[in-house]
Order: structure tokens, then sequence, then C-alpha cells
């Protein structure tokens, strides 16, 4: 680093992204993108809408939150579109907690809360998950604390039923709880409705996954009026403009392609379950997954063994080096074609590696 890099961020360990690797015939099931395009009708709003990038983006995104309210059954003051959820967690970050209320989450789950927690000087309690990486709900009771759970969780794929979720509001009623529902659409069961019944509780969500827009950039929050006007604030008091153009066309086109999306989602779940099945033939074991993609670990070969192995077969899966979970690997749920190429490459790997 630099000699002018303030003091205050010189301690910071940033997020490591998933590799982008642009290598040629190369099955990409590292960082849960859907196999699918966007939906054409969000390509065509997109299209259009880059007809007049000379100008700004629509800094209330009008449009866009009429149509995210209509889909999630609220009112277009209850939303807010962001550059992607990590953006509206960013914020939720920002807005809720301080030197006085912290924050809190899970030990395993996604990596972007304590970095957001270190970006902004708040301190924060990481909460560990039981040995099967469900959630004991009494842990999150009465921390006095803004609390953060991915539901489903990454990178385990576990869901918390909604009315655990329910306890944990009712038990901290002076704190805000943070549902980031960025896998919601594989399986899980969201908590939007509950909005109109706990002002202390923000559902995040993402065009990222089940609408295939990673690349859009496009992430939202629903909550009561009041949180959504605090999360103005920092919207508009960091960047104005924070989704562009052609992407809030995009998300449009995507909201008013429903049908799409939902085809999408079953053909990825029952590719999930097609490919849990095989995977378990195999010697592998996984937390039943709400999610695009399955935490996979084998009986006998270590976690970095298999991701060699099938990056050298040209499949790049995601590998983690924590001690709790070193020998699992986390797997995008793709095409069924590209479960099969996978299934495949597992079978030589579990045959020569034994």
């Amino acid at each position: 680093m630099s000699r002018f890099f303030s003091s205050d961020y010189a301690a910071l360990t940033p997020y490591t992204p998933g590799e982008q690797p642009r290598i040629q015939n190369l099955i990409k099931l590292n960082t849960n993108e859907s196999p699918f395009p966007p939906s054409p009708k969000a390509q065509a709003y997109a299209k259009e809408a880059a007809q007049n990038l000379q100008l700004y983006s629509d800094p209330t995104a009008k449009r866009l939150h009429e149509a995210l309210a209509a889909n999630l059954g609220v009112e277009p003051d209850e939303v807010l579109a962001t550059n992607g959820s990590d953006e509206i967690l960013n914020f939720a970050f920002m807005a809720f907690c301080d030197k006085n209320h912290g924050a809190a989450f899970a030990d395993l789950t996604y990596g972007f809360y304590p970095v957001f927690a270190q970006l902004n000087g708040i301190s924060y309690t990481e909460i560990p998950l039981k040995d099967d990486f469900t959630i004991r709900t009494e842990d999150y009771f009465d921390l006095h604390k803004t609390i953060f759970i991915a539901n489903p969780n990454a990178p385990t794929g576990v869901f918390l039923a909604k009315s655990e979720i329910e306890r944990i509001l009712r038990a901290n009623p002076d704190s805000v709880v943070v549902v980031d529902e960025a896998y919601v659409d594989f399986g899980g069961e969201s908590c939007v409705d509950l909005i109109h019944t706990y002002d202390n509780l923000l559902v995040t969500q993402t065009f990222s996954k089940s609408r295939s827009m990673a690349g859009a950039r496009l992430g939202f929050g629903v909550g009561c009026k009041a949180l959504i006007g605090d999360l103005n604030t920092i919207k508009y008091s960091t960047n104005p403009y924070n989704v562009n153009a052609m992407t809030m066309a995009a998300g449009v086109g995507a909201l008013e392609d429903e049908a799409y999306t939902r085809a999408n989602c079953r053909t990825i779940m029952e590719n999930r379950a097609w490919t849990m099945a095989q995977l378990k033939a195999l010697g592998f074991s996984m937390p039943d997954s709400m999610t695009n993609f399955i935490f996979a670990k084998h009986e006998t070969i270590d976690g970095d063994t298999v991701y060699r192995e099938l990056r050298a077969r040209g499949i790049l899966v995601r590998h983690f080096t924590l001690d709790k979970i070193k020998d699992h690997n986390r797997i995008t749920v793709g095409s069924r074609e590209q479960m099969q190429a996978l299934v495949d490459a597992l079978k030589e790997i579990t045959g020569g590696c034994q």
C-alpha cells in the first residue's frame, strides 16, 4: 500500500470474489451464476435504454420501484433498488450500526459481512453454526446488535424456517434484523410479507441469481417506510444515481417476465436434486440445499484435492480454506449438460484417488 493510505483502512481484509477466469471451454461452477441468459424482455429493455445513455439515470428509480412493489405486494416507498445487493447490505451497516450498536452474524456465512463491518468501523460478533451448519435460533436472542442472516445461507445452502426468523425478530425489538435472501427463489420462503408486522425487518434480494443478471448489478431492499427512508438518506449522501439506466430497464423487463424466471428456477432445482443424488452415490455428503449450489464433502478425499482435480479437467468450483469447511466445495448448479460433465469428472476422481 502507499504511504498515503488511511490508517483507518490499513488493517482491512477485503472480500475475495470468486475467480472469473477467461479460459475457453471452462465449465464455470464457482460463483453461483445462472446457466441461462437474462429474459428476452430484460435484454430488449436494456437495449432500448442504451440509446439515451447521455442522460443520467432516474435517481428515484420510479419505474423499477413500481414494478418491484407490484411483484412483491408492497408499496413503492417500501423498496429501494441498489447497485447489487452488496450495496443495500453496506447501506444497512452504515444506517443501522455504529460504535454503540454493533453487528452480529454467523461464523460461516456471506464473506462480505465482516468486510462491511470493518470498513465502517463497526464491532461485530460471529455466532458459530451448529455442526450440521444450522442456526441455533436462541443464539440470536436479545443481542442488542444489528443482526444479519443470509437465508438460505451461503456457502452452506441451509434454510432457516420463517417461523424461526420471526422468533429472532420478536426477541430483538430494538434492533434491525437484516434477512439476506439472495437465494430464496430456489426453494426457500421469503420474509417480505413480514415487513408490515415487524418494523425492525429489512429483507434484501438480488437479480444476480434467479433472474440471470449478475453482470447487470441490481439488488434491492424491502422494509417499512421508515427503514427505507433511512437507507435513502445513505443513498443520497453517497451516490444518487446508484443504478444505471440499462440495469433499471433490464430489471423492469425481468419483473414483467416472471414466468421465464420461475421456469428457470424449476429447472435449476431439478438439476440440483439430480446432481445431489449422483454425488451421494459417489461418496459425497452435503446439507439439503435451498439454493442454486451444493456444498459437498467427500468421505475420503480432501476438499482441496477434489477442487484441483476438477480444475485440471476444466471444471471450476469454489473451495474454501477455513478449517471448519476446508473439505467442502461449493458447486454451482448449472445446466444438465454441465452437471453431467461434473459427475463424469467426479467419477474419474473418486475412482482414481481412493
